[in-house]
């Protein structure tokens, strides 16, 4: 999958590191659109190179095969495909363009913040509700939130290869591209691998 993208729905950039020495990245994402809508998400496998790799690979494949259906539903589906592996970490979203909604939740600890792009939104930023578990392993009681969207705002998610202190360096005003390449050469810790999709949302 390509690196970048643009449409009349969203605009989406991602960048990564692989921990030096391997030769496979464990972090991975998804950007699928559907009818109405696109899928977003970023899976990272437990560990690091060819064996969390393969977790992701798995959980990628569930996402891209299934991307219309609920964010409950993609949680299970891909919980019980992986059941043989060394399990996932992820946060998903799914966008809605019909309603403009995103509906949103998290299995360990890939961050994930929306910025509002009207300056008078209250509140500005949104949190992702993290739970821990493993996809594939132990699932938490799983947590989805609804928030509705504007043309202009911003999803960022990032692995736990990346300083949470991410947070406080983001822009509305870069284009995602530019925060995913900002954000991994600036907070990337270099013991792990990381990585950073951000999408911006059009409407349609």
């Amino acid at each position: 999958m390509p690196g970048s993208g643009t449409n009349d729905i969203i605009q989406w950039g991602q960048a990564s590191f692989t921990l030096p020495g391997e030769k496979k990245s464990g972090d991975l994402y998804v950007v699928k659109h559907f009818q109405d809508g696109v899928l977003v998400s970023v899976i990272d496998g437990l560990g690091h190179g060819g064996e969390a790799e393969i977790a992701a690979r798995a959980a990628v494949s569930v996402l891209e095969k299934y991307p219309h259906e609920s964010v409950m539903s993609l949680l299970r589906r891909t919980h019980e495909e992986l059941r043989m592996t060394r399990g996932v970490v992820m946060s998903l979203a799914s966008i809605n363009t019909l309603e403009h909604t995103m509906t949103w939740l998290s299995v360990g600890n890939v961050e994930g913040i929306l910025l509002r792009a009207d300056r008078n939104a209250m509140p500005s930023r949104e949190m992702i509700l993290l739970r821990g578990g493993v996809v594939g392993y132990q699932l938490p009681q799983p947590y989805a939130s609804v928030h509705p969207l504007s043309r202009g705002d911003t999803l960022v998610f990032a692995t736990d290869g990346i300083q949470n202190s991410f947070y406080d360096d983001l822009s509305i005003h870069d284009s995602p591209q530019a925060i995913a390449d900002k954000t991994c050469s600036r907070y990337c810790k270099g013991n792990d691998d990381a990585l950073v999709l951000a999408v911006k949302y059009f409407g349609k």
